[in-house]
């Protein structure tokens, strides 16, 4: 499969997904609204957050293989078994570590402090005990499930599977998604729907499982005796990533658990679902940067000054003329959308819907940095970065969400977006000036102008919502004007990739296939 073909079917599927979860979101917040308190509902948020957090201990060990199993080449196949199977030992210890965590926090009873007692009621010792039983269960799904298929997923990928890995999880997302919302509209509750979404996770994946243990062996990866040794040095070496990953799953996640002590579970539940656009949104570029990342590492290793243009115009390309419009034109529509969509019972916020939407736009035009820093594994640079961008959030929500609510907590974390995209833009130049390459700065400053045409057209459509249409359409014309300069500073090999791309994306190949 080419390079063209594995980009177009990873986005492919990665979109189909994108567009069940984003169905699925539709549907379960008023189905959990309907059937659920808003209490309730909030509390299930903090639990899959604080799980989502635990985590990250697994998963930047695997980002850091992912990236050297890239290095080591699918023709060294003894290497790749023993990393293989090696780190699989560290991934079904570090899954049981985090059980062991969850257990100490239960039995400590430091859980309610942690998922916010005014979502729990500290006297409310049974809620606590569903809540500890439910975090256990996701413990347990996640070392059978992400520990050890996490690192299978990312090994087949250095053979070129990602764009089939990224359809089993199409599959998987299916379930996850629609089991859990079936069990609460026939009466589960918190306990009794934690245990359908961990059933279904395992059993989900055995089909997944039987499909990739088939896959290693027509490439000639084999179950080799694990060192122990050489998985320490590896989680060693990868620890700097865990602890990153840690710091920005804080920053994603984490930000939920510190405001419940501020906000309670209305303000929790207002900022989730706030949040869900920009999730999505910031969902779709991951379906651009995932399947490209492999083919960005080999043009960057092979010094290949144009190709590696492609890929970074490839993701401004889709933050210019996708992205931008597409939130100016939700911040002018969402609001009535949200309210029948949340069944009424969760204020909309206008100033944190467009924050939290501009966070994402700068996360989007950072990603091609982002992508150079974390595909070298400059480790100190990250750690330094995400540790930096995580206090930034912290103190943020702790000094601004008193003063003006969960707007507060959209500041800082467009903040700490902002100080993450200058970081690592600087750090990312800094690398490939070293390696005789040179850093798009001429695209990159136009891609920041969509930043500024998008803030201002939000900011603008809530000082004068009289006035909103008007503003929207003057603010398309400045983003088609910005996408005109930004087109014409792209060769013509890159002018060729993109439009290839998006003829390719669903729904766009069906309209031409049809014309």
């Amino acid at each position: 499969m080419s390079v063209s073909s594995r980009l177009i079917s990873g986005t492919a599927a990665a979109w189909v997904q994108i567009g069940i979860n984003l169905l699925t979101q539709l549907a379960l917040v008023p189905i959990y609204l309907t059937y659920w308190r808003v209490e309730t509902y909030g509390l299930w948020l903090a639990i899959l957050s604080f799980a989502s957090i635990l985590n990250s201990l697994d998963l930047g060990f695997q980002e850091y293989l992912a990236y050297e199993f890239l290095k080591i080449g699918k023709e060294n196949l003894s290497k790749i078994s023993n990393y293989l199977c090696s780190s699989i030992l560290i991934g079904v210890l570090l899954g049981i570590i985090q059980i062991i965590i969850v257990t100490g926090v239960i039995y400590w009873g430091v859980l309610p402090h942690l998922l916010g007692e005014s979502l729990i009621g500290i006297g409310n010792t049974n809620t606590i005990h569903e809540a500890g039983i439910v975090l256990l269960l996701q413990g347990g799904a996640w070392l059978v499930c992400g520990s050890i298929g996490g690192l299978l997923t990312r090994v087949l990928s250095t053979f070129g599977y990602y764009p089939r890995m990224a359809w089993w999880g199409v599959f998987a997302s299916v379930l996850m998604n629609i089991t859990p919302a079936v069990a609460v509209m026939n009466g589960a509750g918190l306990l009794f729907t934690g245990i359908i979404l961990a059933v279904v996770r395992v059993l989900s994946d055995a089909p997944i499982y039987v499909d990739m243990l088939r896959l290693l062996r027509k490439e000639g990866v084999k179950i080799v005796y694990p060192s122990l040794t050489l998985g320490w040095q590896i989680f060693v070496r990868s620890s700097v990533i865990s602890v990153t990953n840690l710091f920005e799953n804080f920053r994603q996640q984490g930000a939920r658990l510190f405001l419940t002590p501020f906000v309670g579970a209305t303000g929790l539940a207002a900022f989730a679902t706030m949040r869900t656009g920009a999730n999505v949104a910031m969902q779709g570029l991951h379906t651009i940067t995932n399947p490209l990342m492999p083919d960005l590492m080999r043009f960057l290793h092979q010094r290949d000054q144009v190709r590696s243009n492609i890929a970074f115009s490839t993701v401004w390309v889709v933050a210019i003329a996708l992205m931008a419009p597409a939130l100016i034109v939700l911040q002018a529509v969402f609001e009535p959308l949200y309210r029948a969509w949340t069944r009424g019972q969760i204020p909309f916020n206008h100033w944190l819907f467009a924050l939290l939407s501009l966070g994402v736009l700068v996360y989007a035009i950072a990603q091609p940095a982002i992508s150079v820093v974390r595909g070298n594994n400059l480790l100190k640079q990250q750690i330094t970065i995400s540790s930096l961008t995580a206090a930034v959030v912290i103190l943020g929500i702790v000094i601004l969400v008193p003063l003006l609510g969960i707007v507060g907590a959209g500041m800082a974390i467009l903040l700490a977006e902002i100080i993450a995209c200058v970081a690592y833009s600087i750090v990312a130049k800094q690398w490939l000036s070293l390696h005789e390459l040179i850093w798009p700065q001429r695209s990159f400053n136009i891609a920041l102008i969509s930043v500024w045409i998008t803030a201002i057209s939000m900011g603008g459509m809530i000082g004068l919502p009289q006035y909103k249409w008007i503003i929207v359409c003057v603010s398309m014309l400045a983003l088609f004007w910005n996408f005109w300069k930004y087109w014409h500073t792209l060769p013509v090999l890159a002018t060729q990739h993109a439009m290839r791309l998006v003829i390719n994306l669903p729904g766009v190949k069906f309209l031409f296939s049809n014309n």
